[in-house]
């Protein structure tokens, strides 16, 4: 099965990681994924899930290689969510702004978030730690050429400079700046064009079963 998939995460599946785990739920499919770069036939999958379904499914595909089971291993553990659980509580795009009432553009995507650990979803660079009235308290995440920010923070618990790897903790989610309520707020850019941040999310969950798929072959 052909997919699209971010280039800078070509480069990272393979890396030898290590990341939290985390039990993923969903109020809805995710977004269907849009294509914001040239499809590729190299396949590889993230890392992010639970330890033990990895160490089943390791033990059943029996009749492949180690380094091709280390691969995909690798592949599964080279992304995370940025969440425990994710739930999209206000999408990307047009919507009523909450404080005008208004219809405005929403460049980013809200997902339901309590005073909960923010982790990163790709290796990369904190390229900016800041707060204003907008955005609260921020973090800001370079992969590549994409960007990630995580607004309404309660605390940033990374430094600028710092290299992050996926599922590494790098703030606690609030509700500072501009917002009504805790939430996470994600904006995203490819380049410094806005892009929607389900993108990403639906390319680790496609990346993270299609690794598990692999780990099932026998």
């Amino acid at each position: 099965m052909k997919k699209s998939w971010l280039l800078l995460t070509l480069s990272f599946c393979c890396l030898s990681l290590q990341a939290q785990f985390h039990t993923i739920a969903y109020s809805k499919p995710l977004y269907k994924m849009q294509g914001v770069v040239e499809p590729t036939e190299t396949k590889c999958l993230p890392r992010d899930g639970e330890a033990d379904k990895l160490v089943s499914f390791t033990s059943i595909a029996g009749k492949q290689s180690d380094e091709m089971r280390s691969h995909w291993i690798g592949c599964y553990m080279s992304v995370s969510y940025p969440l425990k659980k994710i739930i999209v509580t206000s999408p990307f795009g047009r919507r009523k702004d909450p404080f005008t009432g208004k219809r405005s553009n929403h460049k980013g995507l809200d997902l339901r978030a309590n005073s909960e650990e923010v982790y990163a979803m790709m290796p990369g660079e904190v390229i900016k730690v800041s707060s204003d009235k907008r955005s609260g308290n921020y973090i800001v995440l370079r992969h590549g050429d994409y960007t990630v920010s995580y607004c309404h923070l309660s605390k940033t618990l990374a430094k600028k400079g710092a290299q992050v790897l996926p599922g590494e903790v790098v703030a606690i989610s609030g509700n500072t700046g501009r917002s009504t309520g805790p939430h996470l707020h994600i904006t995203a850019k490819y380049g410094k064009k806005h892009i929607d941040p389900a993108i990403l999310l639906q390319l680790i969950k496609e990346t993270r079963e299609e690794a598990l798929a692999r780990l099932t072959i026998g």
